[in-house]
């Protein structure tokens, strides 16, 4: 990225002249702005070149804003797969419309973006503070989730006759594009609509943003599911525990996990490719010298091992051929083959994983991101996600953050850590 021009220009519906209702409060300016880069080189290529290093639009409440409050309704959807922190999200967007800038009406659609096309039948729900007061010790999404694509001019449509000014829409890659191409509509038709996206993925890969909700809760639950395969490799001779993680090309919460339990001895992730035969190698050295080994496998590790796509899901994700099962066969029939007796116990916790409420610290972030959503959006700001960077809250454009998946880097300091705490071979090839 250091030479990559960047553009984090933020759109915005139009001037901000209404007075915000909030006090006691540090406004932000539209000024502030967050440097991008850290690393004193890049900023020198910049500077040397006489140019304006990239920086961020900082995130938070403006005292100016676009909307009137009291004229307002919003409405917020969650799309894709489940995650950890999903109703606190709701939860603080409802809670920050309302007391902090009085807006009374918000509704809440079912069902991902199927909720904006009449045809589904899926009625709005209004939200009241009374009714998500409760939701944020639930997992899942009390509004519902679907994938799959709907016509954005019924979409439109239906913000229009329900008069929505603000869409929140909290969701990953392809939420994102959707709510994209949603403010893209709106801009066609000059309406004054904003469309904000709240970044949901467990995977932690969305881009130019330094974390998303879900993912501290994610890798905390998988180091459960790994010290479970611990357990049970240590309690047999020969004893492997294989645990498959998600990550479908980004290997963030294997590494964390891996870096969280120092009992992980082979980390699998997409970024890096390995062998069959130089893991099972690794595997029978490792388990000749110590009788038990634990590997930590992404989902999307492998893939060209496994060779088995299945197709696209209803997203327009690539689905992937299972290398949780792929290496859990391939182990038993190698070692076999040897005439060496092993006892492996496979464990696949994703689903488990997906579905628990978040912890205390996503909790608290949820409720961060939540907020800066809505000033963001009060601000007549729109076609951006609110994320984080350097410890602070910032704008993303939209078209940025799908413009790439954020990616461990193979000569970076985490998988050198990675590689330092396993103890595994480099490469696996």
């Amino acid at each position: 990225m250091r030479d990559q021009p960047l553009d984090f220009t933020i759109s915005q519906l139009g001037e901000c002249h209404v007075p915000s209702p909030m006090s006691s409060v540090q406004f932000v300016d539209d000024a502030d702005r967050i440097l991008f880069h850290a690393d004193l080189r890049d900023l020198r290529v910049f500077f040397d070149q006489g140019r304006e290093p990239p920086t961020l639009e900082k995130a938070g409440p403006r005292r100016q804003l676009f909307f009137h409050p009291a004229d307002l309704a919003c409405a917020i959807v969650t799309c894709g797969g489940l995650c950890p922190g999903l109703n606190d999200v709701i939860r603080a967007v409802v809670l920050s419309l309302h007391y902090h800038y009085g807006v009374r009406t918000v509704y809440g659609l079912r069902y991902g973006y199927e909720g904006l096309n009449p045809a589904c039948g899926h009625a709005p729900l209004l939200l009241t503070p009374d009714n998500v007061e409760q939701i944020s010790g639930l997992g899942g999404t009390v509004l519902g989730t679907s994938r799959g694509d709907q016509d954005v001019r019924v979409m439109v449509d239906t913000l229009v006759q329900l008069g929505v000014s603000i869409l929140f829409a909290v969701g990953g890659d392809g939420t994102l594009r959707g709510a994209q191409a949603i403010a893209a509509e709106v801009a066609r038709r000059g309406l004054p609509i904003a469309v904000v996206g709240i970044p949901k993925t467990i995977d932690n890969d969305i881009a130019y943003i330094q974390q998303s909700f879900g993912f501290q809760t994610a890798a905390s639950e998988a180091q459960k599911a790994v010290e479970a395969a611990h357990t049970e490799a240590v309690a047999a001779r020969n004893g492997i525990g294989l645990v498959k993680l998600m990550g479908r090309d980004s290997g963030f919460i294997a590494a964390y996990t891996a870096l969280a339990d120092s009992r992980v001895n082979f980390c699998l992730v997409p970024e890096v490719s390995f062998t069959l035969d130089a893991l099972l190698a690794a595997l029978k050295s490792r388990l000749a010298e110590r009788e038990h080994a634990v590997i930590a496998v992404a989902e999307g590790a492998g893939q060209d091992l496994v060779r088995a796509s299945l197709g696209r899901d209803a997203s327009g994700n690539v689905q992937y051929g299972d290398v949780g099962i792929f290496l859990r066969d391939q182990i038993k029939a190698s070692f076999k083959s040897a005439g060496v007796e092993i006892n492996l116990k496979y464990i696949d916790p994703s689903y488990l994983i997906r579905s628990v409420p978040a912890n205390t610290f996503d909790s608290a972030f949820c409720l961060l991101l939540g907020h800066n959503a809505v000033h963001a959006g009060m601000a007549g700001r729109t076609n951006l996600v609110v994320g984080n960077w350097r410890g602070e809250f910032t704008h993303v454009p939209i078209a940025l953050a799908v413009s790439q998946r954020k990616k461990i880097d193979p000569t970076g300091w985490l998988w050198n850590a990675v590689l330092s705490s396993t103890g595994q071979p480099n490469p696996l090839t």
